[in-house]
């Protein structure tokens, strides 16, 4: 008996462990991570004896909204707690959704919640984890599918995915091919503008995503839309530091977060761009970063800074180890785009396609559900960007694509040509790169102050 419930221990141990993983590959901090598990516990106790395939939409509400009323308990945690939920079943276990029963959808299209207390204020298009899978698991299917074939990123799948989640709630769960496409589409583009005063890019990212599912998964393209409510664009310059500042920042900073650090700020790295880097982009000879598949699926040549050459490839010498020690226990090869794997089924184990930045654990696959290890989750380095700039005492706004900024700037100031500096970032078009003149304080690139004349 004590073989077998240690085995069913076990065994409860690693699906948890799977779901931490899953976690952590959708974007959230692995010091959090462990915050998501508990609250997924945490609804798993709170029907004792009944499974979590089991759980009903009404379960879902119940929960949040007792939660909502512990002591001690604030809004943050209970947001927290619905995403945990939200990761749970509509990315973890997507063939195990929350059934739902009809007295519960009807109250939840109302905006109601199931037990004692005040009605909760919902936004409109807020969807109940699990409930377009299980009422639309076709469509959504479908969605992937289409995005998969067309080899778009897994971030543009999972966000296109969400925007329809929020359209068909929006709708009350009504089957979008039974919708006037147009009036429907430009009712929810004007309710993220006006109600949810949603930044420009995003109304914009949710159009993108509504065109996607009428034209290529209905097949039901709705045309051009009649004028609507848009979010106002701001025309913003690029926040750039000084390299006295670029200096302090990387003062501040240790490790692997300050050699990603010194890539991008060295070659102009996007983040995403270095934290996918692989050991076969990297040329010591000739000091040059390949940097593929980039921003429009473009591949570039940058420089790799003299500066972080010896760092990188002694941090190279510790990856090695890694690779060889997953190799000694088995472990599934790095990531490659389906194409190249099926043209190189062995190419996924050798050494020069493995990432440059590997997590430090293992994780699941979104797609395969292969448990293999990923690349560095770039919410590490966006944060030690961050804090190291607090604590420098820069009064600027610092993220990471500023180090892409100042590169650019400080090129043009060393007066290098700007079709040159337009190559190294990677720009379709110089008008993008030429926003970097307006920042500029050198004779020739801008007018003096004629306080100093």
């Amino acid at each position: 008996m004590s073989e077998l419930k240690n085995k069913q221990l076990a065994s409860i141990q690693k699906f948890w462990d799977a779901f931490r993983s899953c976690v952590e590959e959708h974007r959230v901090d692995s010091g959090r991570s462990a915050y998501y598990v508990r609250w997924a516990q945490a609804f798993f106790r709170f029907i004792p004896g009944k499974r979590l395939r089991d759980r009903t939409r009404d379960d879902i509400e119940i929960f949040l909204t007792d939660l909502s009323k512990r002591p001690g308990t604030g809004d943050w945690q209970v947001k927290q707690a619905e995403l945990a939920l939200k990761i749970l079943y509509e990315v973890f276990l997507p063939n195990y959704a929350p059934v739902n029963s009809p007295e519960g959808s009807r109250k939840a299209n109302e905006g109601e919640a199931e037990g004692p207390g005040p009605k909760k204020e919902l936004s409109r298009d807020r969807a109940v984890p699990g409930e377009v899978e299980r009422l639309f698991a076709h469509l959504v299917g479908a969605m992937k599918t289409e995005i998969r074939s067309r080899h778009y990123s897994i971030r543009t799948e999972s966000s296109y995915i969400d925007w329809v989640r929020r359209f068909i709630a929006f709708h009350d769960y009504t089957d979008p091919k039974h919708l006037d496409a147009t009036k429907a589409v430009k009712e929810y583009l004007e309710y993220l503008a006006v109600e949810r005063s949603v930044a420009a890019n995003t109304q914009n990212q949710a159009l993108n995503a509504l065109v996607f599912l009428y034209n290529n998964v209905l097949k039901r393209p709705f045309g051009e839309l009649e004028t609507f409510v848009r979010a106002k664009r701001p025309q913003r310059l690029p926040e750039v530091m000084t390299r006295e500042e670029v200096q302090a920042l990387f003062d501040d900073m240790e490790g692997v977060t300050l050699l990603m650090a010194g890539l991008m700020y060295g070659g102009g790295l996007r983040l995403m761009e270095c934290v996918r880097l692989r050991v076969m982009d990297l040329d010591f000879g000739r000091r040059q970063i390949m940097v593929r598949d980039g921003k429009g699926q473009k591949d570039r040549v940058t420089m790799l800074s003299e500066k972080f050459s010896g760092p990188l490839q002694e941090h190279l010498a510790r990856v090695r180890a890694i690779f060889d020690e997953d190799r000694a226990k088995g472990v599934p090869g790095v990531y490659m785009w389906p194409a190249l794997a099926r043209k190189y089924p062995k190419a996924a184990l050798e050494w020069k396609w493995q990432y440059v930045f590997p997590a430090k654990s293992l994780s699941v696959d979104p797609r395969s559900a292969t448990v293999r290890r990923h690349h560095i989750s770039e919410n590490l380095i966006q944060k030690a960007v961050k804090e190291a700039a607090d604590r420098s005492g820069i009064n600027k706004r610092i993220s990471c694509h500023t180090l892409r900024h100042s590169f650019a700037t400080h090129l043009l100031e060393a007066r290098y040509d700007i079709r040159t500096v337009q190559e190294l970032l990677g720009h379709a078009d110089v008008s993008t790169t030429m926003i970097y003149t307006h920042v500029l304080n050198r004779p020739g690139l801008s007018i003096m102050s004629p306080a100093d004349f």
